[in-house]
């Protein structure tokens, strides 16, 4: 595997060369400083742009177009990290080994089209297409509460901080979504398209020279380079008490999330020693809060925790009968208070490191997933694979143990389901 960055004037392109994959992937990611208030409109912009192009007047006429490129994959999709909004449009197509000649540049010549050729007549997006999106959005932000686990996230974040970029709605605001029209999309089109922070990425069994040449001819950005911010959010202040929030919906299940937040660490802590704490304390089964939790007392169907480490959060997760609820709490403290002493089998360590290489190598059979780790290296200055599999290898027990006297819990939600456990 190669990989190579070019400075492209108004974008960065990274190649990444290996013949490990029959396809080439290709995303194109603009980064913007998030604002609550574009949010919505960021989303919708996202999927007008794939649903229809000047070129491609409706839905039936793309998806023939991609038929006709050998089934090419088109997508787009937002999400947050850190302190950035992200928009990435990915197309994934065959080599030309496996289809015919010249379908690497019209493939690539069809992501330029969505980009820069938008379905668009007299300064406004199509109303047709408008409609359907608007439609498809609507439902994506009035199905939310219908997936427990994920709104009692939300509500978590709401309340662990309602002004911080982590409690923003990623999928959207209904009062935002209507103040959306045909022509105020178009001009944020102008805006994003002209104003963004881009990175192009492409892997594959590729030519670096014929791959720079073509992206550099169909995507003529006219974006200023601009500098950076710290994506990594830090907090201000820690609770000395948790806050408790109840909310009650009829529901089988009660949903319980604690939220913790993470004091001062430096970029090693943040990026492997966390990954570690976070695997041994409730990273699947094995780990201390599975076995203890759910295994020996048998209070929840599920427990597990996530490091949001971008957002300096650890999160710990539950499904449980309503009656469980003090109990499983009381035991989260538990564990959390015996990492900060290290009371932990020294086997949950090595067996840790064996799982995070496992998963840094399986990453690397995923073009997308070696996209992302490359990205993460742009935006984050976290270590290429490889390294991080050493980097790993030098965690100490005592690093996480001093790593654990920086986790705070901070705010407990529970999403109150109904009495089912009789």
């Amino acid at each position: 595997m190669k990989y190579i960055k070019k400075e492209c004037g108004s974008f960065n392109l990274h190649m990444i060369q290996t013949d490990k994959f029959k396809t080439v992937t290709m995303n194109v990611i603009f980064r913007n400083v998030i604002k609550k208030e574009n949010i919505t409109i960021n989303n919708f912009l996202s999927d007008i742009l794939v649903y229809s192009t000047h070129k491609y007047r409706g839905r039936v006429e793309i998806k023939k177009a991609l038929q006709d490129l050998y089934s090419v994959g088109l997508s787009s999709k937002c999400y947050r990290l850190g302190k950035y909004y992200n928009t990435e449009f990915s197309l994934n197509f065959l080599n030309e080994k496996y289809s015919e000649s010249g379908m690497f540049d019209k493939s690539i010549e069809l992501l330029s089209d969505v980009l820069f050729n938008p379905n668009v007549d007299n300064d406004k997006f199509d109303n047709v297409s408008f409609e359907i999106i608007k439609e498809n959005t609507r439902k994506v932000i009035e199905s939310i509460k219908e997936n427990t686990r994920k709104y009692s996230l939300i509500r978590l974040f709401e309340n662990i901080d309602n002004d911080m970029p982590y409690s923003y709605h990623s999928f959207g605001y209904l009062d935002d979504l209507e103040k959306i029209t045909e022509e105020n999309l178009y001009e944020y089109y102008h805006s994003f398209i002209n104003h963004s922070m881009i990175d192009i990425f492409i892997i594959g069994n590729i030519d670096f020279n014929r791959c720079e040449t073509i992206i550099k001819d169909k995507f003529k950005f006219r974006t200023l380079k601009k500098e950076p911010v710290d994506t990594i959010i830090k907090h201000n202040s820690i609770r000395k008490r948790a806050k408790k929030v109840v909310e009650e919906e009829k529901i089988a299940q009660s949903k319980l999330a604690i939220g913790c937040k993470i004091g001062k660490i430096n970029d090693f802590e943040r990026n492997y020693v966390l990954t570690l704490y976070n695997i041994i304390l409730g990273g699947g089964s094995g780990s201390k809060l599975f076995e203890e939790v759910r295994e020996k007392y048998s209070l929840c169907y599920n427990i597990f925790s996530s490091a949001y480490k971008l957002d300096s959060i650890l999160v710990i997760s539950a499904g449980i009968a309503r009656k469980n609820v003090d109990k499983t709490i009381k035991l989260v403290k538990k564990n959390i208070k015996e990492m900060q002493k290290g009371i932990f089998d020294e086997n949950l360590i090595e067996k840790s490191k064996k799982k995070y290489i496992n998963s840094v190598n399986e990453m690397q059979e995923y073009p997308n997933a070696l996209i992302s780790a490359y990205y993460a290296m742009e935006l984050l200055g976290i270590d290429e694979p490889d390294k991080r599999k050493e980097k790993i290898m030098k965690v100490t027990r005592d690093d996480i143990i001093k790593l654990a006297q920086k986790i705070n819990v901070d705010t407990i939600y529970l999403l109150g389901g109904e009495d089912n456990d009789e």
